[in-house]
């Protein structure tokens, strides 16, 4: 009996699946230089519109207008630019992403924590304002709160990872730089600008700014990057914020 398999014999051994590459920036669905700047103008607008765009009435309705736009906007760029592929950022979730979502956010709340006890006496840091104003909120107002910040914290993800693609694309496909290389760079230079986007929420910190909220977008955008799920680094990035938001008031009101 011979040992050395055929070529048909090999056809029925089961191959391992290889990971899938990050979506858009390459291959078959990939964005067109022109398509990406669409794309990033439109994250660029999104993000604006939280200060820029007055809503009549304000409170709540406003609240919720500028979140569903956060993520309404990036998404219907993306959906132009690439009709058949932009569903490829978002993929299945089942327990294991559900566990995923979770590791990466106490992971992150663990990294985020470590680097605030370590630093704060050196570069200081100022508390989110919606700390205070939950403090002061009724039990429908927090609700509100908590429910809005889902769309608003998928938003989020969106105009990081998006312009990172966008980057990540102009570097590999026209500057024919090397992946991994062009990876870090794209992963860094989003993390810096998320950080810098949180300067008029911490009194313009720019030290706070980058080495907590830029820190802590590095390992959310690993969850992107690992799973290459957004729904993943979107739930990270949820069970962070919940938990930041919902441990003091919880603590109040057992100690109070």
């Amino acid at each position: 009996m011979s040992w050395i398999a055929t070529a048909s014999d090999q056809d029925d051994v089961p191959q391992a699946t290889e990971k899938p590459d990050l979506p858009l920036y390459d291959g078959p669905f990939a964005i067109s230089g022109g398509r990406w700047l669409v794309v990033v103008a439109a994250c660029a607008l999104a993000f604006g519109q939280l200060a820029l765009l007055p809503i009549p009435g304000g409170g709540e309705l406003e609240m919720w207008v500028h979140a569903i736009l956060l993520a309404a906007l990036p998404l219907i760029a993306l959906a132009w630019a690439a009709p058949r592929g932009w569903t490829s950022v978002f993929r299945q979730v089942g327990v294991r992403q559900v566990a995923q979502m979770l590791g990466f956010g106490l992971l992150n709340l663990a990294v985020t924590f470590g680097v605030a006890l370590s630093l704060n006496s050196v570069i200081g840091g100022t508390a989110n304002p919606a700390g205070d104003t939950l403090a002061d909120a009724s039990a429908v107002e927090r609700l509100h709160f908590f429910a809005a910040t889902i769309p608003q914290l998928l938003g989020e993800e969106l105009i990081t990872i998006l312009p990172l693609l966008a980057l990540l694309s102009v570097l590999v496909r026209r500057y024919r730089w090397n992946r991994r290389v062009a990876l870090a760079t794209a992963w860094i230079a989003t993390a810096v600008m998320f950080g810098l986007m949180h300067l008029p929420t911490y009194d313009w910190n720019v030290l706070q700014c980058l080495a907590y909220i830029a820190v802590a977008r590095v390992l959310l955008t690993l969850a992107f990057v690992v799973t290459r799920n957004l729904w993943v680094s979107t739930g990270a990035h949820i069970v962070n914020d919940w938990a930041m938001f919902s441990v003091p008031l919880i603590t109040a009101a057992v100690l109070g």
